[in-house]
């Protein structure tokens, strides 16, 4: 889209979507985001124009609100780690939408969780022009006790992709490598005889699909990812994911920053941020950095991720690590 001078602008508008009357719309010449308003925060929609959704969207919760029970409403969500009840606090309720220069805030109300009282809220901050997006998520105690959490990022793909995620680099034993470089965390269901797990040398991919060869449809994984970058490739489309990665922090589940998890239907690409004890009224705060391209050719080893994959990601900007 262009303004009459010719220069590239932003569309923001409400649009009606899939049984809900109002849904936020943010698009520029290249992408459109559809966010929810009548619940969430929730990103239900990231993608090219005219083109499908890079996101998993439930048509069992299509246009549900209101109630007491979590909702797998699909699209790009909030949540708290660790994963423990709380974490399953319904985004059922409307939010609010407020506008700064550059970018748009979704704030949820405050939930009233017997153990935790936090607020959740997405700021999302499109280029304008191109197929790159900001997301900035906070979460604030609004609570008396202090709470022991980590902001917890989850992009729900949609099915028939495959995940990468780099491993820390790879060199031959010597007196100063004596100390493990990374973590590999595994839950219940993790089976790594699933072929939907390739380990290679240099990454992990995971593939999503519906029917699973081994015991569970379900497996998830996490690793510390020194590189700040994970990836979904789905029908020549590849999304990509960064975050600034804070070295020597704590992270959960055994310190992990990146998590995959596949079921039946979806993908999810997962960042963590580190986990703190957030005290009444403080702000726990995670940035991701998007970016979608098109036109990518297919490839399955890792000198496809390196020559194709790999390329595409240091295109991008370099990855600076915190000291």
């Amino acid at each position: 889209m262009q303004g009459i001078d010719g220069a590239s602008i932003l569309r923001a508008d409400e649009v009606e979507y899939q049984g809900w009357e109002k849904v936020f719309r943010l698009c520029n010449d290249t992408v459109q985001l559809i966010i929810l308003t009548q619940v969430g925060p929730r990103i239900l929609s990231f993608g090219f124009r005219g083109e499908h959704n890079e996101f998993y969207e439930n048509p069992a919760h299509a246009g549900k609100r209101g109630g007491a029970d979590y909702r797998v409403y699909g699209g790009h969500r909030l949540w708290v780690s660790p994963e423990v009840d709380c974490t399953y606090y319904p985004d059922n309720f409307p939010v609010s939408v407020r506008r700064l220069k550059d970018a748009f805030i979704f704030t949820a109300p405050p939930e009233s969780h017997p153990e935790t009282k936090l607020q959740k809220e997405i700021e999302v901050k499109l280029a304008v022009t191109g197929a790159h997006v900001s997301i900035t998520h906070r979460i604030t105690n609004v609570g008396k006790q202090t709470a022991e959490i980590a902001p917890w990022a989850l992009s729900v793909m949609a099915g028939s992709g495959k995940a990468i995620l780099p491993l820390p680099p790879r060199a031959a034993p010597s007196k100063d490598r004596l100390l493990p470089e990374g973590v590999f965390a595994l839950w219940s269901w993790t089976d790594l005889a699933d072929p939907r797990w390739a380990f290679g040398t240099n990454y992990i991919q995971l593939q999503q699909g519906s029917n699973s060869a081994c015991r569970f449809n379900e497996q998830m994984g996490g690793i510390y990812n020194p590189f700040g970058w994970g990836a979904y490739f789905r029908q020549g489309h590849l999304f990509v994911k960064k975050v600034e990665v804070q070295k020597g922090a704590k992270y959960p589940d055994f310190g992990c920053n990146f998590e995959v998890y596949t079921d039946s239907c979806s993908l999810e690409l997962e960042t963590l941020g580190p986990l703190q004890d957030l005290e009444p009224e403080q702000t726990a705060e995670h940035t991701e950095e998007w970016w979608l391209f098109k036109d990518i050719p297919a490839g399955k080893d890792e000198t496809w991720i390196d020559s194709v994959v790999l390329k595409i990601v240091e295109m991008i900007e370099p990855t600076v690590l915190r000291s």
